[in-house]
């Protein structure tokens, strides 16, 4: 498995419950095949360099995991079609040892 950094950015409307399922749908994502999550790191709402979707702040959050390379594809095409997140990126990182 490699190792994982997914920063996703959540509409600045959302409750914290709305919040929270779109994070634990992040988690379940990732473990549903065998990924592990070792760390989400909640960055709270940020100002947005120019506006998306009319939308001056979102609210980030850094999910690091552990996954097999042929499941993040179906972790990008859940994340696109949900309608609370803004934007999102999945980038490849060097394993902490």
């Amino acid at each position: 498995m490699k190792a994982y950094e997914l920063l996703i950015m959540l509409k600045p409307n959302l409750d914290d419950e709305e919040r929270a399922a779109v994070i634990e749908r992040a988690h379940a994502l990732v473990s549903a095949n065998g990924g592990v999550v070792d760390n989400t790191d909640d960055w709270g709402k940020r100002k947005l360099a120019y506006e998306i979707d009319k939308f001056a702040d979102a609210y980030y959050v850094l999910v690091e995991f552990h996954n097999n390379p042929s499941e993040i594809a179906e972790i990008d095409r859940v994340l696109r079609i949900t309608d609370a997140v803004v934007r999102f990126m999945i980038v490849r990182r060097d394993d902490k040892a």
